[in-house]
């Protein structure tokens, strides 16, 4: 009878090898057992041996718990370095996109149904993206009806994908619970424009929920970039996040700007946008989701500014902002 001690690996046990590679293809590529065998070409009597080997001797265990560690240490690092009381990151999952939308919208969408389920919040407001659409997409369906959303800022656009409308929508089919929204663009056409708006009714309504959230989740956006940067189609003309640039701006949060330092700019739009001044955020929750390359500056920005008390982002994103010199 077999005691289990010949399955022990040796250096010079190339079996341990396909053991691994075993694993690895079933539980991270997602094989099959005969995919698996096919692969590696041997039979899948033999395939299930490697796979349960390496069960059995903690190579699986292993190999999770050290990704989890290094992103537990990247996640306590930036709550250290920026004050914040949460933070997650997602492990890396292989994606073509500029922005990791995989791994923020599976991390998101888990955040999205604790906030709505833990009955700590009755109001959290809400703001735009690709990357906080693709987190509400990506929640399971959960009746959470004694919690209410609510669009923080204007978002009428071409683009529905990625609006305030599209994002509350969703959140109450997922959800079953009230939602709010702002029937007004980013930007007024001018200052005087947005006081008559504010008059209007509906938006009033939406203002008086917005302070009462005690809950915003965000979406950071890049000046200047084609990916995850503010619309050009939201502001004055090609231009204008060229201007914003020149002016000091590196980021962008509900429709407002910050410098390299996390310093809230004065711009033009201040007056105009559709939205609370980032000021009143403070004494909130205020959890930003959001990674990618691009962002990297905008990201390190939005930290630097003391508004965020929480950041879900990616592995790669959050080790390049824990290696990014101070501004």
């Amino acid at each position: 009878m077999n005691d289990g001690q010949g399955l022990m690996p040796t250096k010079s046990d190339g079996d341990a090898d396909l053991a691994a590679r075993a694993a690895w293809l079933h539980y991270v590529g997602g094989m099959t057992q005969a995919e698996v065998a096919k692969r590696l070409n041997v039979p899948n009597t033999r395939a299930h041996r490697y796979i349960a080997r390496a069960q059995n001797q903690g190579l699986v265990r292993i190999f999770v718990d050290v990704e989890a560690t290094d992103c537990v240490q990247l996640e306590t690092e930036l709550m250290n370095r920026y004050g914040l009381g949460f933070c997650r990151i997602g492990m890396d999952i292989p994606d073509n996109n500029p922005i990791p939308l995989k791994t923020l919208s599976a991390v998101g969408a888990n955040f999205f149904m604790q906030a709505a389920a833990g009955r700590k919040h009755q109001v959290i407001g809400v703001g735009n993206g690709r990357t906080l659409a693709a987190s509400v997409n990506a929640m399971g369906r959960q009746a959470t009806p004694d919690v209410r959303f609510v669009s923080v800022l204007g978002g009428l656009t071409r683009s529905f994908a990625a609006n305030p409308y599209d994002v509350i929508h969703r959140l109450a089919q997922k959800t079953n619970a009230a939602s709010f929204l702002m029937p007004a663009p980013l930007y007024a056409n001018s200052a005087e424009d947005k006081q008559v708006m504010l008059k209007q009714f509906g938006i009033v309504e939406t203002m008086e929920l917005i302070e009462e959230a005690t809950l915003v989740v965000v979406g950071i956006g890049d000046v200047g970039s084609d990916e995850g940067g503010i619309s050009c189609s939201m502001l004055d003309g090609g231009s204008a996040a060229m201007d914003l640039r020149k002016a000091g701006a590196i980021a962008e949060m509900l429709g407002q700007f910050l410098s390299e330092d996390g310093g809230i700019l004065t711009s033009p739009y201040d007056d105009r946008v559709m939205a609370p001044p980032l000021e009143s955020l403070r004494g909130r929750e205020v959890v930003a989701i959001a990674g990618g390359k691009t962002k990297i500056p905008a990201i390190s920005a939005a930290l630097a500014s003391g508004l965020l008390t929480g950041l879900i982002t990616d592995e790669a994103t959050a080790r390049a902002i824990v290696e990014r010199p101070p501004a």
